[in-house]
């Protein structure tokens, strides 16, 4: 159950409100995990990357092209993904070996 006291917070990596307790839930959850991209980085929340080779995007039709910037990802619970924004594609998740941090 949720406390309806609790104040809340603008997440600028989502563009979302959230209660400062799940602010403060993932921002301790996030250091727990090592994300890494493909040169052994660590990646963070906020981060700008480079493709590393060109992917063929399912359901979008497009190809994204190596060293494409992608800027402000996001981590997810999993280590080997990445959850980011396109110009062209929105809700874009990435594999962190098809990344490199810029």
């Amino acid at each position: 159950m949720t406390d309806h006291n609790d104040d809340y917070v603008y997440d600028d990596t989502t563009g979302e409100w959230r209660s400062a307790s799940e602010m403060a839930a993932i921002k301790a959850s996030a250091g727990s995990i090592e994300v890494r991209d493909a040169a052994g980085t660590m990646l963070a929340d906020g981060d700008s990357v480079v493709l590393v080779k060109d992917l063929k995007v399912k359901g979008a039709g497009q190809t994204l092209k190596q060293g494409t910037v992608i800027k402000s990802i996001r981590l997810t619970d999993n280590p080997q993904e990445i959850d980011c924004r396109h110009d062209a594609i929105k809700g874009l998740v990435l594999r962190t070996e098809f990344v490199r941090k810029r």
